[in-house]
């Protein structure tokens, strides 16, 4: 069970710290996209953290990272519920997603592989799927 709650808006700074540490990009993250990002522990060093771009009816899922110490706590499904709550909140009804490393995770919480192309024009507009995120990314979605 997890001892912090999950809050939302980490600043910048710590947002940039965590996922830096982690090794995913930063390079396009401004403060307004911490308005749709959540954190577990403090705000000036979270343990936990994950992203929402909502464009309408879809989203992009982003930056889902948990400190090496809170791996296997519960941690990153925590998150990955809560900010497909506030997706669903939002209006969402597809959750889109580019990773390299953590495919297995989401497919075990009911994403699945589509491919690049079946991407709507405002998914395929953000920085992360047009660059940043490489084309050997896994591409996943999940209907809310």
């Amino acid at each position: 069970m997890l001892a912090d709650p999950i809050a939302a808006r980490p600043s910048l700074a710590s947002a940039k710290a965590l996922l830096e540490a982690a090794g995913l990009p930063t390079e396009d993250l401004t403060a307004q996209h911490c308005d749709h990002f959540f954190f577990l522990g403090s705000p000036d060093a979270p343990s936990g953290l994950v992203g929402l771009e909502l464009f309408g009816d879809v989203a992009l899922l982003r930056s889902l990272v948990v400190t090496a110490h809170h791996q296997r706590t519960g941690a990153g499904s925590a998150l990955l519920r809560h900010a497909e709550q506030a997706a669903s909140e939002a209006g969402v009804r597809e959750i889109y997603l580019l990773t390299t490393t953590a495919e297995s995770f989401f497919e075990k919480r009911g994403y699945r592989r589509a491919t690049r192309d079946a991407a709507p024009p405002a998914i395929r507009a953000t920085r992360e799927f047009a660059g940043i995120c490489p084309a050997s990314s896994a591409f996943m979605t999940r209907t809310l």
